[in-house]
């Protein structure tokens, strides 16, 4: 998403006039639904006339778009300025620059980290030369249109308000200064050189918008990715926080060794980067030669990076890398180097099979190491044995004398990036009240069922694509089937429903096990480990009645362990036992409605919880009911010829749709509306919108996509995406059938002339079914009507 977008002509008018801040700030209003604190707003007035300024070389063109407030993927971060157009090779290139109001800075010792002075006071944070250029990666990194259609990214800083250079150029951060060039206050003109040099034309092929709609790649999985982040491949790119905690941990760590203990506390929300983080810096301290572990009380993460690591090492070495939080009960004082304990949360006071073992687990930990790094989110506590909180590890530390610091995570990867999911995941269960009542302007699949057998099928259909889709639910039942094989655990007799709780020969590996998507699994199989999508039953545990939450401890399994005790404590403090047990319900639906990174679908056992939660995700689907566009998915503007101005701001659509699979069944136009494009597209004659059904192209246009074609493409067609027509297929005199594909043909000449004589049209799709269409040759039976451009509607 990008909250402004101009020309650069109307960019330096709006900034002249004085409305730049107004017309950003009432766009984040809209788009971003929420409003823009004081500070924000004025950096907006201040950065934004000194950018006006630079722009203002007439060597930059004047139809050179720009781009403020550019929402990274998958990540909630906002890149400050884009510039796009052509370089002087008629390149598509689009400058990132990141905009700072700093007057002065400091050096640190941390690689990519300086300090400077924020409104709170001073603070260490990322050089902004490493920000650009880790931004510019990661668009390049998770966007395939930037890849695929050779779009170059450019990054540099401007702090426009210090005067020095001394140490922000500081031969050590030469590393980064090289890729992303920093401009200070005197180098206004500099910057404006550097602009015009790489931006010599306009941009006349749409180059932000095909940045912000192009294809996002699949996220990648960490455990995927595990063996070769401890081989020192940098698999995932850390940005803002996430540097700065891998940054300071590696610090602290080298501390420790030689001076006092040193204890570092990092807080952060599901899909922040913990884990992330955390293995990275397994991988870099076992490198320099410390002992290092990496520690979880739940089993499950730690299986399934054994899993990964297996082949790759010896056991025992895997062995010894990972252990669970209990290990440390009669270890001697400062024998590791260094313990990294992730999902602190789940932490407990006594160890051993029967809890008899052992004083307090966060104490035993601190005391076995010289350097002890808590990964830690108190939202995700899920059982009544959790004892992992900010407060007790620093009780724990400051006893036992080891220095305290503490950072916290915000960057969210998971979720799509999306702080407004979180936001209204807290608020729909009520754990805190939220602006998110809707899920209006969240970028982020959420789906209600009313059968638990659709939910299924979709969770089905989604991990048909990359095996990375699965259904959990609330413990609410028992696991009969862990004694007996044939016997089901989930019930539900109205749907004919019957489902069994993941399989004891999978145990904490359910998430990876091969079909394991035919099982159910809960809390204690899926926490601290991520899938693309995520189907939750929601049990009688946790109800909505008249739009409060009610949650019920007794709903839940006697097999379930994480309420243990909850009876008991009934009796003499019931008060207590109802605020604890909500607490722990609440927690862990959060907890299994945050594991996908795409999409969390939901079916709910109460009816009338099935409805509060209808009501409030089917907003989005009434509100662009009634939106000005009569085809599904497409809020454009739709209108007759009379009323449209054809290739000026509107272009054709046609009402029929392209297959990406096989050819589509025959199809007739029978008239023909105008859609209304972006304001930030240029429209030219040749254009129009067409719908594209299938997953055989999911790589660049997802299935049901409304696309922008361009027809009759000049130049070769070769492994360009083109919409073509076979008339061979069905009656010629009444449509035909269309698909789009990547066009590839061999070639031959015969005299003067050169002849096809084969066409294959290929997939390009991470689906599994779907191959190549080989075709002898065109002659008239196959005309390519148009080259894809990009994806309008979603």
């Amino acid at each position: 998403m990008i909250v402004y977008s101009a020309t650069k002509r109307e960019f330096v008018e709006d900034v002249r006039s004085n409305r730049i801040a107004e017309i950003i700030e009432n766009e984040v209003l809209r788009k971003l639904n929420r409003n823009s604190p004081r500070n924000e707003r004025l950096s907006w007035e201040n950065s934004l006339q000194y950018m006006s300024q630079v722009l203002w070389d007439e060597g930059i063109p004047s139809a050179a778009g720009v781009a403020i407030e550019y929402n990274l993927p998958m990540t909630n971060r906002r890149v400050d300025f884009i510039l796009t157009g052509k370089d002087a090779d008629r390149n598509d290139t689009s400058v990132i620059i990141e905009l700072k109001q700093w007057q002065e800075v400091k050096k640190t010792n941390k690689d990519a980290i300086v300090k400077t002075r924020f409104q709170h006071g001073e603070q260490e944070t990322n050089h902004p030369s490493y920000q650009a250029w880790s931004y510019s990666a990661l668009i390049e990194d998770y966007n395939d249109t930037v890849r695929k259609e050779s779009i170059r990214l450019l990054p540099c800083a401007y702090l426009h308000n210090m005067k020095s250079r001394d140490v922000i150029n500081d031969p050590f951060y030469g590393e980064h200064t090289s890729r992303a060039p920093v401009f200070i206050s005197p180098d206004a003109i500099k910057l404006s050189e550097f602009l015009k040099h790489h931006v010599k034309y306009g941009d006349s092929d749409n180059i932000m918008y095909r940045i912000e709609h192009g294809v996002i790649k699949p996220s990648k999985n960490l455990a995927d990715a595990l063996v070769s982040m401890l081989n020192g491949n940098p698999e995932f790119l850390m940005i803002d926080e996430q540097k700065l905690v891998y940054e300071t941990a590696l610090d602290l760590a080298h501390t420790a060794q030689k001076g006092r203990k040193q204890t570092f506390i990092v807080k952060g929300g599901p899909g922040t980067g913990k884990s992330v983080v955390a293995i990275n810096l397994l991988a870099e301290l076992t490198k320099r030669e410390l002992l290092v572990q990496y520690v979880s009380k739940n089993a499950a993460p730690r299986e399934v990076f054994k899993k990964k690591l297996t082949g790759s090492r010896k056991k025992t070495h895997i062995d010894q890398m990972f252990k669970g939080s209990g290990a440390y009960t009669e270890i001697e004082a400062n024998k590791f180097g260094a313990l990294i304990v992730d999902e602190a949360h789940r932490l407990n006071e006594k160890s051993g099979l029967y809890a008899n073992l052992g004083e307090n687990q966060i104490k035993e930990l601190i005391v076995s190491s010289r350097f002890n790094i808590f990964f830690i989110d108190e939202a995700q506590r899920v059982t009544l044995q959790d004892i992992g909180t900010v407060e007790s590890i620093k009780r724990w530390a400051n006893e036992l004398e080891s220095e305290v610091t503490e950072l916290e995570l915000a960057s969210q990867f998971r979720c799509n990036g999306s702080d407004g999911y979180l936001a209204w995941v807290d608020n729909s269960l009520q754990i805190r009240e939220t602006a998110n009542s809707t899920l209006e302007d969240i970028d982020y699949d959420v789906k209600v069922f009313d059968d638990p057998n659709q939910l299924r099928a979709e969770i089905f259909e989604k991990n048909r694509l990359t095996n990375k889709a699965r259904l959990v639910a609330g413990y609410c039942w028992d696991w009969a089937s862990k004694k007996d094989k044939e016997q089901f655990d989930i019930v539900l007799p109205k749907y004919e429903f019957n489902a069994q709780w993941n399989l004891t020969e999978d145990g904490s590996l359910w998430m990876i096990a091969e079909d394991s998507v035919n099982q159910i699994g809960c809390i204690h199989t899926c926490q601290g480990l991520e899938l693309d999508y995520i189907g939750v039953i929601i049990g009688e545990d946790f109800v909505i009645r008249d739009g409060v939450a009610i949650t019920d401890a007794s709903k839940r399994s006697s097999n379930d362990k994480s309420i243990r005790g909850f009876k008991t404590m009934l009796k003499k403090d019931p008060e207590k036992a109802a605020q604890l047990t909500a607490e722990i319900i609440k927690n862990t639906y959060r907890t299994l409605m945050t594991r996908g990174q795409k999409g969390c679908y939901i079916y709910c056992i109460d009816a009338e919880t099935g409805d509060y939660f209808k009501n409030i995700t089917q907003s989005v689907i009434e509100n662009t009911s009634t939106s000005l566009s009569p085809y599904q998915g497409l809020n454009l503007p739709i209108v007759s010829i009379e009323d449209a101005c054809p290739y000026v701001t509107h272009v054709p659509i046609y009402d029929l749709h392209a297959a990406a699979g096989s050819f589509s069944e025959t199809q007739v136009v029978e008239g023909v509306q105008w859609v209304e494009l972006p304001e930030h597209i240029n429209v030219s004659g040749g254009m129009f919108v067409m719908r594209v059904v299938g997953e055989s192209m999911n790589r660049r246009i997802p299935n049901g996509s409304w696309c922008l074609f361009k027809s009759n493409p000049g130049g070769t067609r070769n492994g360009k995406v083109v919409l073509v027509q076979h008339r061979h297929i069905d009656d010629p005199d009444h449509g035909g059938s269309y698909t789009v594909k990547v066009y590839h043909s061999d070639k031959t000449i015969e005299g003067d002339m050169i002849i096809n004589t084969r066409i294959v049209l290929k997939p390009d799709t991470n689906a599994f079914g779907y191959s190549s269409i080989e075709l002898e040759d065109d002659g008239e039976e196959l005309t390519v009507i148009g080259e894809y451009l990009t994806v309008i509607s979603d």
